[in-house]
């Protein structure tokens, strides 16, 4: 029989999707405020995979990922996921989303993405928010999974992703 045990602390990842780059601005201070320093912020990108969100948000969209210093539970992810969607509506304009927020956690191993939405391949985390191991690492580079979203297959994604992935094996490395 196996032990249980508190996991690693995992490092949170905030992917941001707005119309306008001060929006992506206004949604990383107010992370800030909840989460802590940022201590990695990539640049930002125009978000061409999908137009999944051009009506509710507009086109052209914008995508920019943040990564806070401070380490999570993994545990948290719901929680965290709860509160952005908040923030989400808190920043709203006449019943519009001006930016959309996806929390998720970085482990060494796996990336995984908050959502409210059920799939088989998705695992229940509570308050109505369920887990998806959207991408694993393995021979050093993040690999997708069949049901990967198509923008966190892409280069650019998968690069910025170790870049973080990097950063936090080195805290990591610092924890006594």
């Amino acid at each position: 029989m196996g032990t249980a045990k508190q996991p690693a602390p995992v490092k949170l990842v905030v992917g941001m999707l707005a119309p306008e780059p001060e929006w992506l601005a206004r949604a990383e201070e107010a992370l800030e405020g909840l989460y802590g320093a940022i201590d990695y912020r990539s640049a930002v990108m125009p978000f061409t995979q999908t137009h999944y969100y051009a009506r509710e948000l507009g086109d052209p969209l914008w995508r920019q990922f943040v990564a806070h210093a401070t380490l999570i539970d993994p545990g948290e992810l719901a929680a965290i996921k709860v509160a952005t969607n908040a923030l989400e509506q808190a920043c709203a304009v006449e019943g519009r989303r001006r930016v959309n927020l996806d929390p998720g956690y970085m482990a060494l191993g796996t990336f995984v993405l908050a959502t409210t939405k059920d799939q088989a391949h998705r695992v229940y985390l509570g308050q109505g928010i369920y887990g998806e191991v959207t991408l694993a690492y393995r021979d050093r580079d993040w690999r997708p999974w069949p049901w990967t979203y198509p923008d966190y297959r892409s280069p650019e994604y998968r690069t910025t992703l170790r870049e973080i992935r990097a950063r936090y094996a080195a805290q990591l490395k610092g924890r006594t």
